[in-house]
């Protein structure tokens, strides 16, 4: 995007095999190892020399972050800063507040503990996988990569919602530099020529607790409405031993697949029932005419307006869920308008320009 724009865009990431093939591939650190998983989320001499001499021969006027723990870590906001050149970091999850990114204790109960900036709890809880080890390393990181520090070395923090915004703020982020700036996507592939529906609804994600999926499994048991499960995941089988047969599960799909069930599909249900960000199945699904059944949780909310592009339920409550499945199958959406406001609202060049007042501010 900034290309197109003709800036002069320098990559810097990890080395690994399915890389698309750079310029800048000589610049990156190696890839991971569980030696290197270890001690990399400190900053390692390879990645502060690397970065120093990307720095050096590129010159930028701005070095934007995006998901930067582990495989690079913060050491490179820290570099950029020192040097006079103005950060700008995009969340893209709930890292900087929560040492296991998600807000999930034992996986499925919603948890802020660490907001206070105590982060105790998630050696104590053994928030990471289940593990000492991985939670100590955790706790470590967060703890040496304070709030204090991180909002030191860096001018703006960007969040993709104004519920993660929020959050931020509640963790005592400076509200100054916190500004919320939804995602976008290329709109150009959710081009369809038919707005025409099929009798159904449909989900599209991970197979795993936190979003919701049981949820939704259960709800759809107790109505006469056919769902189609696009995705895979840990709770695959599961679900399937559970599911009756007005639930079809059609695993793994890529784009040109999902884009057709999608657009033919009444509404697409996301169930989450942890701090979605601001999720990209919903903004496809509306750039594709197709009204959205949201869980009240997160960023979900901000992404849809009642009964003109759907709809949203208590997260958890399977009973009220059914309700709302029944009220979608019953209302009348005009599809063709939900995704022409929805491709002017998320497209590339709203994002432009919103990001180049937050880089010229």
């Amino acid at each position: 995007m900034l290309k197109s724009h003709e800036h002069e865009v320098a990559i810097f990431a990890m080395d690994y095999p399915l890389n698309f093939q750079t310029e800048w591939q000589k610049y990156f650190p190696s890839n991971m190892s569980k030696i290197k998983a270890l001690v990399r989320p400190f900053g390692t001499k390879e990645v502060k020399e690397k970065f120093i001499q990307l720095l050096e021969d590129f010159k930028p006027d701005i070095v934007h972050l995006n998901n930067i723990h582990t495989q690079l870590s913060p050491i490179i906001g820290e570099i950029a800063a020192a040097k006079g050149i103005k950060v700008i970091w995009t969340i893209h999850d709930y890292k900087l507040l929560c040492p296991r990114y998600d807000c999930l204790r034992n996986n499925k109960t919603l948890c802020e503990l660490c907001f206070t900036g105590d982060k105790s709890n998630c050696k104590k809880n053994k928030c990471i996988k289940g593990s000492i080890i991985g939670s100590l390393i955790g706790y470590y990181e967060a703890t040496i990569w304070n709030r204090q520090r991180l909002e030191k070395n860096t001018n703006t923090f960007i969040c993709p919602s104004s519920f993660m915004a929020g959050k931020m703020i509640q963790g005592k982020f400076d509200p100054q530099k916190v500004k919320t700036l939804c995602n976008f996507i290329d709109i150009n592939k959710c081009k369809i020529d038919s707005f025409s529906k099929k009798n159904y609804c449909c989900y599209v994600g991970r197979l795993s607790n936190e979003k919701g999926i049981k949820t939704l499994i259960h709800a759809m048991n107790q109505l006469p409405y056919k769902l189609i499960v696009i995705g895979t995941g840990p709770l695959e089988e599961e679900l399937k031993s559970i599911a009756k047969n007005n639930i079809e599960f059609v695993g793994f799909k890529k784009w040109n697949e999902i884009k057709e069930l999608v657009s033919q599909a009444r509404f697409s249900i996301i169930p989450s029932e942890c701090y979605e960000n601001n999720p990209l199945s919903v903004i496809e699904s509306l750039c594709l005419g197709t009204p959205i059944l949201g869980a009240h949780i997160g960023g979900i909310p901000e992404l849809i307006i009642p009964k003109v592009s759907g709809l949203t339920f208590e997260s958890k409550n399977s009973e009220n869920l059914q309700k709302k499945i029944t009220e979608m199958f019953q209302m009348n959406f005009n599809y063709k308008e939900i995704a022409e406001n929805s491709q002017k609202q998320f497209s590339a060049e709203k994002y432009y320009h919103n990001l180049m007042n937050i880089y010229n501010a």
